[in-house]
């Protein structure tokens, strides 16, 4: 079963500003009653710091403190961190949102994907969810290698027909489009630290750099998979059903290589040094909410332009087939490297201009161009919810419903 660890009040640190105690109350409610071991939740509205709180332990075996720098694995919430990269290259022209992929990379036109979009590819529309040929860890340290195989890979759905959770390989996608498009040739995990991360002075990384100071790291206490049936009161039972049966597509989208399946194999240094854009980005959670609060107060930090801005906050373009994912197994909405609100997954505000991505085990992250929000969110006990983890709504609820007074943001 998943580890779990009384942690003691005094652990529990952090501030916030006058008006947003709801935000404190609801983060010391998760140790007390939702079974939090270690976490960190900080709030950036209209440019200035406003939640900033941390508390538990980064390692519950070994009992040891999160701390104001603590930097954790944040999973999926590292797509949106990620995509930020693919906005700035938008704001730079580098690359069209609406032109083929294959305009900016040739070999990527080979079996059936020469009429993809760089919409459908970062709206999990080009059905490439799973790569057929085994990878393994050195493959993936060699882009050169691994955009071989990519462009090679065979759509499992006509593109643009429908969509399916692309778990890992949207960040490799995402990479190479960058590689051939950035006059430099930088990888995803670069052109974030160079254009992103440096200007804001936040330290978020995809792809852990050798100068990281290790002990700085949450240990992911996770759920393992034989635990998955147990818990399909939260989790999707058609997506556990799918996750379980190897030769699923589901399963295929998560477990190649089989590495990358298990939520504890996050904790090898020998993943975390790979750039894997959809999956392995590790940081402060300052830095999550700092990233988003400046895309929600006008991108201008960044050099982000209005037309960028205004792409990623208009609804989200669907597959002509529905809203049903072919991966998760029920409806999901994707747009340009992120979700977007709708009725099963509430978040911003009713006007539906936000974006973010949550991560496997409860984190999340986004941007509301509404509050002036930038939210982040993050944790190392993994509960079992694709999205909306008790621990992580009760702190949005508190911000939006108790603070903001806005929307709930769970279905009622």
């Amino acid at each position: 079963m998943v580890f779990k660890v009384a942690v003691p009040a005094k652990l529990i640190a952090g501030d916030v500003d006058e008006g947003y105690g709801p935000v404190a109350d609801a983060f010391r409610r998760n140790f007390a009653e939702r079974g939090e071991i270690g976490a960190a939740c900080v709030v950036y509205r209209d440019g200035r710091l406003v939640v900033d709180l941390w508390g538990g332990y980064r390692d519950g075996y070994r009992r040891l403190p999160w701390e104001p720098d603590t930097m954790v694995t944040v999973f999926s919430t590292t797509k949106g961190v990620a995509s930020l990269a693919m906005a700035h290259a938008h704001s730079r022209g580098l690359l069209d949102y609406d032109a083929k992929v294959a305009a900016y990379w040739p070999e990527f036109a080979a079996n059936g994907k020469a009429g993809v979009t760089v919409r459908q590819l970062l709206s999990h529309q080009a059905g490439l969810a799973v790569i057929d040929e085994p990878l393994d860890l050195p493959i993936l340290a060699d882009l050169d290698a691994l955009a071989v195989v990519l462009a090679e890979q065979r759509p499992g759905w006509e593109p643009g027909t429908r969509h399916g959770y692309h778990g890992i390989t949207l960040g490799w996608y995402e990479s190479e489009l960058l590689r051939r498009v950035d006059p430099e040739g930088r990888s995803l995990g670069r052109y974030f630290a160079e254009e992103i991360a440096k200007p804001l002075g936040i330290e978020f990384h995809i792809g852990l750099p050798d100068g990281v100071d290790v002990s700085r790291l949450a240990f992911v206490h996770g759920y393992r998979k034989w635990e998955m049936p147990l818990h399909v009161h939260e989790m999707p039972p058609k997506f556990v059903a799918g996750f379980l049966n190897p030769r699923s597509i589901t399963a295929r989208a998560f477990a190649n290589p089989k590495v990358l399946s298990e939520l504890e194999g996050y904790n090898r240094m020998d993943v975390l040094r790979l750039e894997l854009p959809a999956a392995n980005g590790t940081g402060e959670v300052r830095a999550i909410a700092r990233a988003y609060g400046a895309m929600a107060t006008g991108g201008a930090e960044l050099g982000v332009t209005r037309p960028t801005l205004d792409a990623l906050e208009q609804p989200a373009r669907p597959p002509s087939g529905g809203l049903r994912d072919v991966v998760l197994r029920l409806d999901s909405i994707f747009s340009l490297g992120y979700v977007k609100s709708f009725p099963k997954f509430r978040f911003g505000t009713a006007a539906g201009r936000a974006y973010g991505t949550p991560g496997a085990g409860g984190s999340f992250g986004f941007a509301d161009p509404d509050t002036g929000v930038g939210f982040g969110y993050a944790m190392n006990r993994t509960g079992f919810r694709l999205w909306d983890d008790p621990r992580e709504v009760a702190l949005r609820n508190a911000l939006y419903q108790d603070v903001l007074g806005e929307m709930p943001q769970r279905p009622d």
